[in-house]
């Protein structure tokens, strides 16, 4: 595998309150980043239909984060509509069926899909209080894994902590990881947090960064500054030697 280039891997999650400051956003990160991250706190946001179509007329790389679950007939119509559109990434949730249908509705578009294993803001608790009482976190993880891999999925988002388990499970599965916070950020809801860096190093192919870009006095700065330490984590998985 040749040199990554961390621009590419680098995903800006535009969860802001309005269409308009997330399009001022990406103005903001023009050059640096090429890849942004629509979900749901913009998905019933008037205008979100514009910026959808700006980031693709412009060439930018979408993850739609809609996380879409129904049944497999709304389901695999509602992914054909978003692999017409040409977005990149699309996550979806569920059974191995509705996987199942959604790559029907992908077809062969280069469109991805991710399924969600276990949000990155959960923990043993929260599990608990959901009713699983049978599997740890990462048992579950993994579980979703495999049935996303069996059922024709491309990847899976997933914490940095059970990024290397996934890969054991196979080298195919992409994993996107969210919950990403550097080094000295402050606590908030992501429970299973971890650094870019240990994050890469532990098998993530793709980083999901919001708020420590989004809340920077200096988002550009700040997107920049992670962007170095991935690049650093990158060629170290990869043994690229630097002069």
């Amino acid at each position: 595998m040749g040199k990554v280039d961390a621009r590419e891997r680098l995903i800006v999650a535009l969860d802001l309150p309005d269409v308009e400051t997330a399009s001022a956003m990406v103005n903001r990160l023009d050059g640096v980043t090429n890849f942004f991250k629509v979900g749901l706190s913009l998905q019933l946001a008037v205008g979100v239909e514009d910026l959808i179509k700006s980031l693709l007329d412009d060439h930018k790389k979408l993850f739609l984060d809609y996380k879409y679950y129904d049944i497999p007939e709304t389901l695999t119509k509602a992914v054909s509509q978003a692999a017409r559109r040409g977005v990149t990434f699309l996550t979806i949730h569920g059974s191995s069926d509705l996987i199942k249908a959604a790559v029907k509705g992908r077809g062969d578009t280069g469109m991805k899909l991710f399924t969600v294993t276990v949000l990155t803001s959960w923990d043993q608790s929260d599990l608990l209080e959901m009713g699983y009482s049978r599997h740890t976190v990462e048992e579950l993880v993994l579980f979703r894994a495999k049935m996303a891999l069996d059922a024709g999925c491309d990847g899976v988002i997933a914490s940095g902590r059970e990024a290397k388990a996934i890969k054991d499970i196979s080298q195919k599965l992409l994993v996107v990881t969210p919950g990403i916070r550097p080094d000295g950020h402050q606590e908030d809801d992501q429970k299973r947090r971890m650094t870019p860096t240990d994050a890469i190093l532990a098998g993530a192919d793709y980083l999901v960064i919001g708020r420590p870009i989004m809340d920077a006095a200096d988002p550009l700065a700040a997107a920049k500054k992670i962007l170095a330490e991935m690049q650093g984590a990158f060629d170290t998985a990869l043994g690229v030697v630097t002069y």
